[in-house]
């Protein structure tokens, strides 16, 4: 081998070796332990960063681990390529989104191919292609022939600049996370599929997740929202509508004075039409149509609202209620109502206060009063009932079962379940999506395009207008369409096309068989390799994607091709890569390349000026606190790269960018390279060792163990925990064994000894960083590629060593430490430590009080 390390040459001849032998080429295998390593697929933007290269390096590491532990492994990769990100990149570069996603996909699979990850690349797909969209087109008419899909008319996020709608996790403080534009309400036909169906499924399997992190289950119970309580109707004063209100809380029923609507409901306008509050209503109506109305942003709003000018009857007080519409409000929380209790919830409270409102306490506290003229705050605690008519001096938690009883005897109301999770807004005012199979016929409605015109092909032959709008419904080919129901030449293709979540809630399926043409996926292939063992991808996507594949595979499994509810077996979410931000005064933020050292100031390159170096954040574009992973791969390579991505933090925590620790690891890599060229000459021919552990001397003895104990440390980071940090911290420290060892000695074991812990060094090391340990594998004679090799196990004899170490504290602080021969009796650590030269300035002069052994340990001096 070369005395040189030179990884740009040997990264890619192994790479190309690789491809050669088809060494990562999945087959379904009955006769083998499946292990299906998937990470999120990337949005193509054109060029990988280094969240993408920690990403799937984490995801490399598992794929290559589990192969040599004898798992028939299938690790594809992908491309979730349609959406707004690609078609609005494509508008700004003035080409077409489908030109712009394919060159991108071809720069971005190059970029994953040096870096030398595992994937089966023959099963390669982009959601782009008619062939995969064509069978979401698909289950779509599937659910609408049972009512799972559906269209109809609702208020939505709008961005105008963007010209389509946004999910509300999409709009930051009010604003486009696109374009950062002002996004409003506006009322707008929809297709929807009925999630809600699944809400309570959807629930109740978070608590069968137990390789999912708590915090993502939890945000999922707390998205999908569950709350039980009542629904209690509220007549409106003098008209034929009642207002359907759900509670929590129908003990305080007594004590709602006032009525709030939310803005988007449609009994707001109809209330105040004709009267003197007709135009304050609409004004304040679009006015809050201008406001981020998402349940994270809400609370931070003032509360204000405006009087309709119309009343509702409180059907157990008899009570007059003034009826408000406020920006408190939600449609898309219960029923778009709010019974007002501002005695007992502090919101309603502090608006009641605004806006004079009358308050009525009934519940209090078991051995106090509440006036409400002297209430700073609402009384939220448990109490008891007053003011309540026959529910006075009962409990309040009591009252909640009782008031729920006597609403459905005397038909005011019902017991109820609510939950925040609403059904899925698929519709998108955009172009570069996959379009919805529908057709739009005067005379028939709403019907589904025929099965056999499958797929309807999205037109990749048009220009682009500025501004975003969709050229879809200018494009008459396109659009116009034969009524398949009754043969109508004037019928109009549906022109919305889906959410890319649509996409990616099943390409997970896809992937076990993306050549198929006859349905969405072979079945025997998905039973065999589904649900995906590992998934790893950002927190980021938590929510809405994760939720969103689990009722996707819910609607398959009901139509009968899958057999399994949950995608997902375990779940990492790894964290951030992130750098400090750098700024100048004059240029904004600048790039790490733009920053040089002058006199021990860094200053700016354009410049000159001193720099102010910000917080370390997230890498972001907007920031400029980015490093290109070409510019790594060019001066170090992509193993040295990937050995930075997992040595400095575990995959769960946030990386912080460290120029050092890249070096570092490319020294470390020079390290072994440099040992191995010396000794592989003397170790080729040389087999390992595996005779009895106590034939050996003392140090070999030690190397041996060491060797042995490496494997156990690193084989339980890597299945246990994804604690590839340590494991490669154990992997250095068993180098460093290695490298301490005189291999000149005529011992006769000292060669096989080192065969085999260099052996076991190159075996252990080889998911983190493959060509090198592929390099030095064919060094030491080895024919066939370490891919195909078996992962080393370690014997339990040789864990034991035969010297521990001692821990000495006084009164608890560590004070010394020692070697020792292991099973030392414990009178005798208590003798070794109390004389130990560094204890006894500890102890000089004082009373041992006692002397606390645990044998092997440490030992405990209390003076």
């Amino acid at each position: 081998m070369d005395t040189k390390y030179n990884p740009e040459i040997i990264e890619a001849k192994w790479q190309r070796q690789w491809s050669a032998a088809d060494l990562f080429k999945a087959v379904e295998d009955p006769e083998r332990p499946k292990y299906y390593l998937l990470e999120m697929f990337p949005y193509p933007s054109g060029n990988i960063h280094m969240g993408h290269v920690r990403n799937y390096t984490i995801g490399d590491v598992v794929a290559r681990y589990k192969r040599m532990r004898g798992f028939n492994v299938l690790h594809p990769m992908g491309w979730d390529a349609f959406g707004m990100p690609a078609e609005n990149a494509a508008i700004a570069n003035k080409t077409h989104p489908a030109r712009w996603t394919y060159a991108n996909i071809d720069a971005m699979r190059a970029q994953l191919k040096r870096l030398g990850f595992s994937y089966d690349w023959q099963r390669e797909l982009a959601t782009c292609s008619p062939e995969y969209y064509r069978w979401e087109q698909w289950l779509f008419l599937k659910m609408y022939e049972k009512g799972m899909a559906y269209r109809k008319e609702s208020f939505v996020n709008w961005c105008e600049d963007c010209q389509t709608v946004l999910a509300n996790e999409q709009v930051e403080a009010g604003l486009c996370w696109r374009c950062g534009r002002q996004v409003q309400q506006k009322k707008l036909w929809q297709w929807f599929f009925k999630i809600t169906d699944y809400a309570e499924d959807l629930l109740q399997h978070c608590d069968q997740l137990p390789g999912w992190p708590e915090k993502v289950v939890t945000m999922q119970k707390n998205w999908i929202g569950k709350s039980v309580g009542a629904e209690i109707r509220f007549p409106v004063e003098n008209r034929d509508e009642v207002i359907p209100v759900f509670t929590t809380r129908q003990d305080t029923v007594f004590g709602a004075t006032f009525m709030c609507l939310a803005p988007e409901h449609p009994l707001v306008q109809k209330l105040s039409a004709g009267t003197d509050r007709q135009n304050e209503v609409q004004r304040f109506v679009e006015r809050i149509a201008l406001q981020d109305r998402s349940v994270r942003t809400i609370e931070n709003y003032e509360k204000e609202g405006v009087f309709t000018g119309a009343y509702c009857i409180n059907p157990l007080s008899k009570k007059r209620m003034p009826i408000y519409t406020a920006n408190f409000a939600l449609m898309e929380y219960g029923t778009g109502a709010v019974m007002a209790v501002p005695a007992h919830d502090q919101r309603d409270f502090d608006f009641a206060r605004k806006y004079g409102l009358e308050i009525i306490v009934v519940v209090k506290p078991v051995d106090g009063k509440l006036d409400p003229a002297t209430m700073s705050e609402a009384y939220v605690d448990e109490g008891v009932m007053i003011n309540s008519g026959p529910f006075d001096g009962m409990g309040n938690r009591k009252a909640l079962e009782k008031i729920a009883a006597y609403l459905e005897k005397h038909n005011l109301g019902k017991r109820t379940v609510s939950y925040r999770l609403r059904d899925w807004g698929i519709s998108r005012q955009r172009y570069w999506g996959a379009p919805i199979p529908m057709i739009h016929c005067e005379s028939c409605g709403i019907v589904p395009v025929p099965e056999k015109d499958l797929p309807v092909v999205l037109p990749e032959d048009v220009d682009m207008p500025e501004g975003g709008k969709s050229p879809l419904p200018e494009i008459a080919e396109f659009v116009k369409v034969t009524c398949p129901r009754c043969g109508n030449p004037g019928a109009r293709r549906e022109t919305d096309t889906m959410d890319t979540f649509v996409e990616s809630s099943w390409y997970f399926e896809r992937y076990c068989s993306p050549q198929c043409d006859t349905q969405m996926f072979d079945k025997s292939a998905v039973n065999y390799w589904m649900p995906v063992d590992q998934y790893i991808g950002g927190v980021e996507h938590a929510i809405l994607h994760l939720l969103y594949s689990r009722f996707y595979t819910r609607v398959l499994q009901d139509a009968g091709l899958v057999k399994f509810k949950e995608p997902f077996t375990n779940l990492l979410t790894q964290g951030m890569v992130c750098k400090e931000t750098v700024s100048c005064p004059q240029h904004g933020f600048i790039l790490p390349e733009e920053v040089k050292s002058n006199n021990q100031t860094r200053v700016c390159t354009k410049c000159g000026n001193p720099v102010v170096v910000g917080r370390v954040e997230k890498m972001s574009k907007s920031k400029k606190n980015v490093i290109d992973p070409n510019v790594l791969l060019d001066r170090y390579g992509a193993d040295t790269t990937r050995l930075f991505c997992l040595f400095a933090a575990p995959p769960e925590r946030d990386l912080e960018w460290s120029d050092q620790g890249v070096e570092g690891g490319f020294r470390f890599l020079n390290r072994v390279w440099r040992f191995a060229a010396d000794v592989m000459g003397s170790l080729r021919d040389t087999t390992p060792y595996d005779g009895p552990v106590d034939e050996l001397d003392d140090s070999l003895r030690e190397l041996y163990r060491k060797a042995h104990q490496t494997i156990f440390r690193v084989t339980r980071d890597i299945e246990n925990r994804f604690h590839f940090n340590t494991a490669i911290s154990a992997i250095m420290e068993l180098f460093n064994a290695i490298n301490g060892t005189d291999m000149n000695s005529d011992r006769h074991a000292v060669l096989p000894v080192m065969r085999f812990a260099v052996e076991t060094l190159i075996l252990l090391l080889s998911p983190f960083v493959p060509h090198f340990c592929e390099e030095l594998w064919e060094a030491l004679g080895h024919r066939n590629s370490i891919v195909s090799a078996d992962w080393p196990t370690h014997r339990e004899d040789a864990l034991e060593s035969d010297q521990v170490l001692i821990v000495v504290q006084v009164n608890g602080r560590l004070r010394s430490r020692f070697q020792v021969a292991a099973d030392t009796a414990k009178d005798q650590l208590s003798e070794m430590a109390l004389t130990d030269e560094r204890i006894q300035k500890f102890v000089k002069d004082k009373i041992v009080k006692k002397v606390i052994v645990v044998k092997n340990k440490l030992v405990n001096i209390v003076v």
